[in-house]
């Protein structure tokens, strides 16, 4: 029977408490981290942390329970993204309770999930822990899945390294056993100034990435035609997207600069790397010897902005019968965006996403996740507690 919308959920006060901290990618996370080493030191639990090189932010390890044993990891970001000329109608850091929706910036994503896990952690202490259970909460996933990087490469190394791994990203609570891996880039384009009249002795920089993006969109037809293909996910085949452009000075000027962004999410299978190399490829083996042949100040250059791996884990991995039977679910999914569950997977971490709210509520004003999706997390955790404690 699913909760309805006045069951009483016990981790809504640590909700509150953490999407009161604003945590945009943009800022540091130290407070909410110190109110939460400072929350499990009261439980007498140690936390580790790992710092960015600024020492501004951190990921935060803990383990409940039996130490050096490898366990269970429940892993989830602090940062959120920007509310900035977003129309809200409610403080975005303090959370709102509403008809059964809890609102809030990171209510969905991904705050909730780390407040019952939170919220459970007297429980599991005070049932007596035969399987230790790892607490990892990552900095600046927002922009690019950066943070948990640092905090997986100390496995092994100091921190040890779990069994297995639920990332809470939300997927209605659903089991999914895979997403799409994301490379993104930046191309400069240099071209040759001119005055507009005498164009044809000039190189257009803008024109030029315009036969880029062109490209790039034939690949995108060719790649959704003629796949790799995927059934699994809601959009089965990798896709290619242009998403800033920006060049030129003046329409009377020949623009000499252009720059443009783009991104590969891709269906296990295809190799993003080797996607760009064919961008880069046709730019500088087709339109270059064009731009050089007018100027010798013409040319490309190129950036990889951001970059994480898929999530591909085995419907027979003990991982997915773990989440299933915390879900009762008999079915597992695969989704287009990403986590930073293939990180962890290629740490050598056995790894699933399940976590409450919906996808589609993420990133929005107004965020919100239901009391239903909450009530249904806690169901989960208390089963966990009962899976993995003595008593």
């Amino acid at each position: 029977m699913n909760p309805g919308p006045d069951t009483e959920l016990k981790s809504l006060e640590m909700i509150r408490r953490l999407v009161g901290f604003d945590t945009t990618s943009r800022n540091s996370n130290l407070a909410l981290i110190d109110f939460v080493r400072g929350y499990l030191a009261d439980l007498g639990v140690e936390s580790t942390l790992v710092h960015d090189e600024t020492g501004q932010k951190a990921n935060l390890f803990a383990t409940l329970g039996p130490v050096g044993r490898p366990g269970i990891c429940l892993s989830g970001h602090t940062d959120v993204v920007p509310v900035d000329g977003q129309a809200w109608d409610t403080d975005p850091f303090e959370l709102t309770e509403k008809d059964g929706k809890l609102y809030g910036r990171g209510t969905c994503d991904m705050k909730s999930w780390l407040a019952v896990a939170l919220a459970f952690t007297p429980e599991f202490l005070r049932r007596g822990l035969k399987t230790p259970i790892h607490l990892a909460l990552s900095y600046d996933e927002e922009v690019g899945c950066v943070g948990v990087r640092r905090l997986i490469d100390r496995f092994g190394a100091g921190l040890v390294r779990p069994a297995l791994c639920i990332v809470g990203e939300p997927t209605n609570m659903s089991v999914v056993r895979g997403h799409k891996g994301k490379r993104s880039y930046r191309c400069r384009v240099r071209g040759f100034e001119a005055h507009s009249s005498i164009a044809p002795r000039a190189v257009n920089a803008v024109e030029f990435a315009g036969e880029v993006i062109t490209f790039l969109r034939a690949m995108a037809i060719r790649k959704r035609t003629e796949g790799t293909f995927d059934g699994a996910f809601d959009i089965p085949h990798t896709t290619v997207h242009v998403g800033i452009v920006a060049g030129g000075t003046a329409l009377n000027i020949v623009p000499r600069d252009c720059y443009l962004d783009f991104e590969f999410r891709t269906v296990p299978g295809d190799d993003a790397h080797a996607l760009f190399e064919e961008v880069r490829d046709y730019a500088e083996g087709t339109l270059l010897p064009e731009m050089l042949a007018v100027s010798e100040e013409a040319g490309f250059s190129w950036e990889e902005l951001s970059y994480f791996p898929g999530l591909d884990t085995a419907e027979d991995d003990p991982v997915i019968a773990l989440a299933k039977s915390l879900t009762g679910a008999n079915s597992t999914s695969k989704v287009a965006f990403g986590t930073e569950a293939g990180l962890f997977q290629e740490g050598e971490v056995s790894t699933v996403v399940c976590g409450p709210g919906h996808i589609e509520q993420a990133h929005k004003p107004n965020e919100f996740v239901t009391r239903e999706q909450i009530a249904l997390c806690e169901a989960l955790m208390g089963r966990l507690v009962d899976q993995v404690c003595e008593a």
